[in-house]
């Protein structure tokens, strides 16, 4: 979830500043676009029919 929404997620404005603060001190942020590669990489599911 982008940090951005955490706020609305959360609903406490004090709580999610807290979290935030503690998780993103110090980190590098890395704004990934384009397609997914887990997609890509991931085998094809199987359905499987547990009736």
């Amino acid at each position: 979830m982008p940090i951005e929404h955490w706020h609305d997620y959360i609903g406490a404005a004090t709580l999610a500043d807290a979290i935030l603060d503690r998780l993103l001190h110090s980190t590098h942020r890395l704004i990934l676009r384009g397609k997914s590669m887990c997609k890509k990489a991931a085998p094809q599911a199987v359905e499987v029919d547990l009736s």
